[in-house]
């Protein structure tokens, strides 16, 4: 490409807020390689969310345009007549604008549009509200809020923000773009409406300009080819439909992020380590701007993934909590809306066959009947635990990475207080806080590194597991649940059964990777100073 050829692609070059969180390497290959991303099929985990993004928006568009005065929605169809539309609005100084599209800016490079513009009560100028699809506050003190109907912002003794960065640059993306235009509130204040949609959270953008204008300088330059970049495997990866392309790059290069993913493999590369053969045999100290994680780990996870080991063991002895009575818990949840699946595997010392059992509702999620199986699932586990305390019995309930599963139990009792059977929040407390509420997650990072990450489905098949489902996964099991519920259609029975059994599969999961703990990680996982020792 000639420099002439390059100053006129990057002149017609326009991102949005979507690009300042995005993989640079992604932006690159999106922007130049635009007609090629068009070939490949939508990922199923990323076409759910949109879909849950636009029921969101839409829920929130009826409930707004009923009971706000002065409200005008845009209608059009190109952006450049939405744009049009938009600014007249403006101009009119009409107080709430929905689906608001704003003159896209050829000389900074910016494009955007914002689900609501709301015209400042007081001095004047359009402050931005998004509506999004995740949660924004959770239960505390100290977050500024409004109504959705009025902007009266305020600290609320009942909420805390719920950092969400994305938020908050698209925000200030957007009022860079008012501000353009010159119909900004003089505030730089933004409003964020989330899951639930119970207030709007309202952000100081002055508190993100700064960081705002470095991203988007940068992602300019890497769109418009001005910068460089290589592939480098971030958390994003997985439903980036240019990872195909880009993995066995990494392979081929033995780049360090394999191992070092993300913030962690650029400090690295800061201090010339750029491959995992590098890192392996690297004796500096710690990196300075090491971001997160044992820095020690990193090179021992090098060292294995250099030879072919799938786990490092940290200690001489493997050890994981048992009893005599054990339960594996596993919860099955879509999105913010609820848990529609409690999954048990009982499992009794000398007693018979380990049997599973589904708590579940078929209601489509939310639905007050979550509470109903939420309850029954409640009663037959501390009906488990009573009755192995009474014949002298241990028992032990178990779970992988707690945190999801201890959002779900606190809040289905806060949700569903009134429903009968329904713990209180204290009586969840007092279990999950006990030694009979296992982590079998934790139990596998204190004691192993692993270089190929800790989830479930990297770690099980090591102790010899294999789900009877080869499409087994989080992505999947959402498209599964919306067929099986009846989202889009009538709802298919056949996917209700596909749920029990990848669900099955996760409560046996971790039974065959906590008695493999037991009875032989030690004898076929090494040490990382065995390891060094043979070769």
């Amino acid at each position: 490409m000639t420099s002439q050829r390059a100053v006129e692609r990057g002149a017609s070059v326009l991102i949005d807020a979507g690009s300042l969180t995005r993989c640079r390497h992604r932006l690159y290959l999106d922007t130049a390689y635009s007609a090629l991303l068009r070939q490949e099929p939508e990922n199923p985990g990323v076409r759910q969310r949109r879909e849950a993004a636009r029921a969101q928006r839409e829920d929130i568009r009826s409930r707004l345009s009923e009971t706000l005065d002065g409200w005008t929605e845009i209608e059009a169809p190109d952006a450049r007549t939405a744009s049009e539309l938009t600014m007249a609005a403006c101009r009119r100084r009409v107080p709430w604008i929905w689906n608001a599209v704003l003159p896209i800016e050829r000389t900074t490079g910016r494009r955007g549009r914002s689900e609501i513009l709301m015209l400042d009560p007081v001095d004047g100028g359009y402050i931005p509200i998004i509506v999004v699809n995740h949660k924004v506050t959770d239960p505390g003190r100290g977050a500024r809020t409004s109504r959705l109907t009025e902007w009266a912002p305020a600290v609320d003794e009942t909420r805390k923000v719920r950092s969400q960065l994305r938020d908050q640059l698209r925000l200030a993306h957007l009022y860079r773009m008012l501000d353009f235009e010159g119909i900004a509130s003089p505030n730089a204040h933004g409003g964020a409406i989330g899951y639930r949609a119970e207030c709007i959270l309202v952000h100081d953008l002055t508190t993100v300009f700064d960081e705002y204008d470095a991203r988007f300088l940068d992602r300019l330059s890497v769109a418009r080819g001005e910068s460089f970049t290589v592939p480098s495997q971030v958390s994003e990866c997985r439903s980036c439909p240019w990872w195909t392309d880009c993995r066995p790059q990494l392979v081929a290069n033995r780049d360090v992020s394999l191992v070092a993913s993300g913030m962690r493999a650029d400090a690295l590369r800061e201090q010339g380590v750029s491959t995992i053969d590098e890192l392996a045999d690297f004796s500096g100290p710690e990196p300075d701007n090491w971001p997160f994680g044992s820095f020690t780990d990193a090179v021992a996870a090098a060292t294995a993934w250099r030879a072919g080991v799938p786990l490092l063991r940290r200690t001489d002895e493997v050890t994981v909590h048992r009893a005599d009575v054990e339960v594996d818990v596993d919860m099955e949840s879509y999105q913010e809306h609820g848990a529609y699946m409690w999954g048990t595997l009982l499992t009794e010392k000398g007693g018979p066959p380990a049997q599973y059992r589904g708590f579940v509702t078929w209601d489509p999620l939310p639905t007050v009947d979550e509470g109903r199986s939420f309850a029954e699932f409640w009663a037959w586990l501390m009906g488990k635990r009573a009755d192995a305390a009474a014949r002298g019995k241990t028992f032990a309930a178990y779970c992988y990475s707690r945190a999801a599963e201890d959002k779900w139990l606190l809040d289905s009792a806060r949700r569903f207080g009134d429903i009968s059977g329904v713990p209180t929040e204290a009586e969840i407390r007092e279990f999950i806080d006990s030694e009979q509420w296992v982590d079998i997650y934790q139990a596998v990072s204190d004691q192993f590194i692993c270089p190929n990450g800790k989830g479930l489905k990297k770690i099980a098949p090591v102790a010899g597991f294999e789900w009877r489902d080869a499409e087994a996964g989080g992505e999947a099991s959402m498209g599964w649940y919306r067929e099986a519920v009846g989202y889009d259609a009538e709802p298919d029975t056949t996917q209700r059964e596909r749920l029990l059994v990848y669900n099955e599969d996760d409560v046996r999961a971790t039974k065959v990777l906590r008695e493999w703990m037991s009875d032989r990680a030690e004898i076929e996982i090494p040490t990382l100073e065995s390891l060094r020792s043979a070769v």
